[in-house]
């Protein structure tokens, strides 16, 4: 088990053998050879090996494994962080020391690392050192998790602590929630305990001490170096619950809930245990990767392609009737959050409403707008939110966050659409379900989430645009067609 100070010498010890590894391994002289032989990058470069026995690879190696030691600083302590960005910050921790070396090396301060060991050695500590944090994070107290309870609900907060086997820190829970009685009698320093918890303004929980408000959380994750937390809420909703899921999400904290709220959310497992795991990141990390590489190419090239269309449709939007160009909505993204969606105008100004659209409101679509509909162009502008990382090419259609409302209501666990980022296109599209059929698009998209992966978003993209050509096609030869959304 690593933890503490030990986890420290284990991950500085670590970061310097990879560096006077890579040094060696890039000084050989075959390596060296068939480098600046045989990969083009490489061509222009002489081979330099300075024999190992050297003052010069001596004064190298531990000049360069200072340098690395330093840059690598922020990650020797166990702060808790998601795969994902361990392996992005590492790299660039990386990329920073590799510029320290070469700025040393240019101005000929102590040494002059060659070029060729300097790439060479940059290259091989961009895979080795990530995937070595990665490796030693996953051992971080392994065995016996660091958990506390988040929530506002002390009755259930004293059932967890009843038959629960986690070794719990504390809890967290806003001053204001109402302090119930015990479900045993207390012992001397427990009732002291209550007493200092309800002088601090918050309920207290049998043998736990409170660490705060909901407001302390992410100083609280980070500074106990917490890796599960259990929520405890009376309630669901957007602003604590599923923001408490958010924070655990961005640190890489496990998440559990009880049973009871197991049809909220995205569960790792379908089990029927008192405490059910939560599944924050139902994207392996390479898939991920893909589909944010896919997602920013996508945008780019639509937007730059689309560029006259979008300068057409601007102007015939503005000379078909008053108002904006773009139509402007919050919808709901990962974990309840909200952010603005652009789309063209496509009806006469007037208030928004979350009911189906009615034959009045149909009357306020415009020439230009029902075309749009019909064609899908109004839909172009979301580009810019898919490149700005808020929605993605393909996942659950962003709702309008008043329309999340009614639909909750009418539909069992709508919520688990918020673990996963929503996109232009999706499951639920390319099989023409609507938001007027909450449980058919439900279905559609729990089935999305389940079975993601990249090829399956490929395979999805392909079939919505053959959708869009069709329909395109169905316009040029004036046959009337139904709008999906």
């Amino acid at each position: 088990m690593l933890s503490g100070w030990r986890y420290r010498i284990v991950s500085a010890s670590g970061a310097v053998a990879l560096t006077l590894l890579a040094i060696l391994i890039a000084n050989h002289p075959l390596i060296q050879t068939a480098v600046t032989t045989h990969i083009p990058l490489f061509w222009r470069l002489d081979p330099i090996v300075y024999p190992y026995s050297s003052v010069s690879l001596q004064l190298t190696l531990w000049t360069s494994a200072a340098i690395v030691l330093v840059a690598l600083v922020p990650l020797y302590k166990p702060h808790p962080w998601r795969t994902l960005d361990v392996l992005i910050f590492t790299q660039k921790r990386v990329v920073v020391a590799a510029l320290g070396i070469a700025a040393l090396g240019y101005f000929n301060y102590s040494f002059r690392l060659p070029r060729t060991t300097l790439a060479m050695t940059t290259g091989v500590l961009l895979i080795a050192i990530p995937l070595w944090f990665v490796t030693i994070r996953r051992r971080v107290h392994n065995g016996n998790h660091r958990a506390i309870i988040v929530g506002d609900d002390h009755q259930q907060m004293e059932h967890i602590v009843a038959e629960s086997e986690l070794s719990l820190l504390g809890y967290l829970c806003p001053p204001q929630a109402i302090r119930q009685p015990p479900i045993r009698v207390p012992t001397a320093s427990e009732t002291q305990q209550r007493v200092q918890a309800v002088t601090d303004g918050g309920p207290a929980v049998t043998g736990l001490t409170r660490l705060g408000g909901l407001s302390k959380l992410d100083d609280v994750l980070t500074k106990q170096d917490v890796d599960t937390v259990v929520l405890a809420f009376d309630t669901v909703d957007r602003g604590e619950f599923f923001g408490t899921l958010d924070q655990c999400h961005k640190h890489g904290v496990h998440a559990r809930v009880h049973r009871r709220y197991a049809d909220d959310v995205l569960t790792a497992s379908e089990n029927v245990e008192t405490l059910v795991d939560v599944d924050l990141e139902p994207w392996d990390p390479q898939d991920y990767l893909f589909k944010r590489m896919f997602d920013i190419a996508f945008a780019w090239v639509g937007l730059v392609v689309l560029a006259p269309v979008i300068l057409a449709i601007a102007v015939a939007v503005k000379l078909d009737s008053p108002g904006p160009v773009f139509y402007k909505q919050q919808r709901t993204t990962g974990f309840g959050e909200m952010f603005p969606v652009y789309k063209f105008r496509t009806m006469i100004p007037e208030g928004d409403s979350a009911e189906p659209v009615t034959d009045e409101e149909n009357d306020r679509i415009t020439r230009v707008g029902s075309l749009l509909r019909r064609t899908h162009l109004d839909e172009i502008p979301q580009l810019w939110a898919i490149l700005g990382g808020q929605m993605s090419v393909v996942g659950p259609r962003a709702a309008w966050t008043h329309e999340e409302e009614l639909l909750q209501q009418e539909t069992d666990s709508w919520r688990k659409r918020w673990f996963v980022t929503p996109g232009l296109t999706g499951l639920a599209q390319i099989n023409d379900a609507k938001s007027t059929e909450p449980d058919a698009k439900l279905r559609y998209d729990i089935q999305y989430i389940r079975e993601q992966s990249f090829w399956f978003d490929l395979k999805i993209v392909i079939r919505q645009i053959w959708k869009v050509v069709t329909d395109m096609g169905t316009v040029v030869l004036d046959r009337p067609t139904e709008t999906t959304e």
